[in-house]
C-alpha cells in the first residue's frame, strides 16, 4: 500500500484545478505528497470540452484561454437586442485541451507530485484515520493508496434528491465560414430567435474567434437531451435560416449534458470525514446558468489554503445559501411554465445594470443587489413559486 498525504480522484477541470493549487510546501516547510489520479481512455474519461467565465484582469489561465471578450449580447425571440459592457471583466473560453496542457506544464516538475492512470474502486475510512483508495490500473494490476485526505470529483451515479430537475443540454458546432459573419468582438450569450421547445427553453450561443470562426451552439433547458440528428437538425436552421452563415465548414463537435437541480450536494462523502467531493460532485454547478468553472476555482483556491495554513481542507459551499435558493425557484418556475424563459432573461440583461448582473450570477450580490434583481422579473409567478417550495417533497432523480 502507497501512502501519501493527498489524493485527488480525477483528472478533470475540479481535478487539475486543485492539483494545480496545491502548494508544493506545506506548513514548517514540508513538501505535501499528492496522486492525481485519471482513468485510463476510455469511456470514464470525459470527452474534449469548452469552458467559459468571466474574470477581471489577469487570470490564472490564460495561457490556455483561446478567446475573450468584453461585450457580451442577448437576443430576444422577436430579434430586440441588448448589448453589454462587462469591462473591467472578460468573458473567457478555455479549452479543455489547451487547459490540459497548461496543467500538464506547470505539474511536471513539482515535488511530491505522482500522476497514475487507474480506475478508482472504493473509497473507505480506516480506523487509523486515514483513507484507502482502492483502484486498478489500465493492466489490471490492483493499486492500493493510504491518504489522509481524498478530493473525489467523479460524477454521482445518481443526483441528491431534489424538488426539481431540468438538463442544460446542447451541441456545438466549431466552424468556418467563407463570408465573414462574425462579430469577434461579442459573444452571443443567448439568442432566442431558435424554435421553443413546447417545455423549457433553447437558444443559440455564438463564441467568435475571427470574422470567420466561431463555436455555435444550440443549447435548451428541458427535461431531456435531443439526438445527435435533432441537435444537428436544429444547429443547421439557426447556422443558415438565423446567422445566415451561408457556406460553412464544421471543424469539430461538441455536446454535453449539465444537471440544474436544487438537490444539496455534499460536500463529505457518507461514512468518511476525510473524503470530499469536488467539482460538479461538491455542487459546483450553478443551478440556473449550469456555470461551473468559476465556482470550481473559488474552491480549489480555499482548499489550498487549507492545506497551506495545514487547517482541516474542507472545500467550502460553492454558492451561498441565498443564491441556491433563487436558483431553485427559478428552476421551479421555469420547470412548471408559470414564467417565460426568454422572456425572463431578456429582462434580466435588458434591466440590470452588467455589474450588478454578473455579481448575482456569481452569488456575490448584496440582499438589497438580489431584491433590485427580483423586481425584473415577474414578482407575482416567482412569489407563488417561492411560496410553494417548502411544502414540496425532494425525490431521487436518474441522472441520465
Amino acid at each position: 500500500m502507497v501512502d501519501t498525504d493527498i489524493v485527488v480522484v480525477g483528472a478533470g477541470a475540479a481535478g487539475l484545478s486543485l492539483a494545480h493549487r496545491l502548494p508544493a510546501r506545506a506548513p514548517h516547510g514540508a513538501v505535501p505528497s499528492v496522486v492525481l489520479i485519471d482513468p485510463p481512455p476510455g469511456p470514464l474519461r470525459p470527452p474534449r470540452r469548452t469552458w467559459c467565465f468571466w474574470e477581471s484582469g489577469p487570470g490564472r489561465f490564460d495561457r490556455a484561454t483561446t478567446a475573450s471578450w468584453e461585450w457580451l449580447r442577448v437576443r430576444g425571440r422577436d430579434g430586440a437586442v441588448v448589448r453589454r459592457h462587462i469591462a473591467p471583466a472578460r468573458y473567457k473560453m478555455v479549452r479543455s485541451d489547451d487547459f490540459e496542457a497548461l496543467v500538464e506544464r506547470d505539474l511536471k516538475d513539482r515535488p511530491g507530485l505522482r500522476r497514475l492512470e487507474a480506475t478508482v474502486g472504493a473509497v473507505t475510512g480506516l480506523p487509523d484515520a486515514t483513507v484507502r483508495v482502492a483502484a486498478t490500473d489500465a493492466a489490471g494490476t490492483p493499486v492500493d493508496l493510504r491518504a489522509r485526505w481524498v478530493f473525489d470529483s467523479r460524477p454521482p451515479d445518481r443526483l441528491p434528491a431534489a424538488r426539481t430537475r431540468l438538463l442544460q443540454h446542447f451541441r456545438g458546432w466549431f466552424v468556418r465560414t467563407e463570408r465573414p459573419v462574425f462579430d469577434p468582438e461579442v459573444v452571443d450569450l443567448m439568442d432566442f430567435r431558435t424554435a421553443q421547445p413546447a417545455r423549457g427553453l433553447s437558444f443559440g450561443y455564438v463564441l467568435p474567434t475571427g470574422r470567420h470562426t466561431a463555436l455555435v451552439e444550440y443549447t435548451e433547458f428541458g427535461p431531456e437531451p435531443l439526438t445527435t440528428e435533432a441537435y444537428d437538425s436544429a444547429l443547421e436552421d439557426y447556422t443558415r435560416r438565423v446567422l445566415r452563415t451561408g457556406a460553412t465548414e464544421v471543424l469539430s463537435t461538441e455536446q454535453g449534458v449539465i444537471p440544474m437541480t436544487d438537490a444539496v450536494f455534499g460536500r463529505r462523502a457518507e461514512g468518511c470525514d476525510r473524503v470530499f467531493r469536488i467539482g460538479v460532485a461538491g455542487g459546483a454547478t450553478r443551478a440556473s446558468t449550469g456555470y461551473t468553472f468559476a465556482a470550481v476555482q473559488r474552491q480549489s483556491a480555499a482548499v489550498a489554503r487549507a492545506v497551506r495554513a495545514g487547517r482541516r481542507p474542507v472545500p467550502p459551499p460553492p454558492h451561498p445559501a441565498r443564491a441556491r435558493w433563487m436558483d431553485a425557484v427559478l428552476l421551479r418556475a421555469l420547470d412548471t411554465g408559470r414564467v417565460d424563459g426568454p422572456d425572463l432573461f431578456f429582462r434580466l440583461f435588458d434591466r440590470v445594470p452588467a455589474g450588478r448582473l454578473l455579481r448575482f450570477l456569481d452569488g456575490r450580490s448584496r440582499l438589497y443587489e438580489d431584491l433590485a434583481v427580483g423586481l425584473r422579473v415577474p414578482v407575482l409567478p416567482m412569489l407563488r413559486t417561492a411560496a410553494e417550495l417548502p411544502r414540496l417533497p425532494r425525490r431521487h432523480l436518474t441522472v441520465r
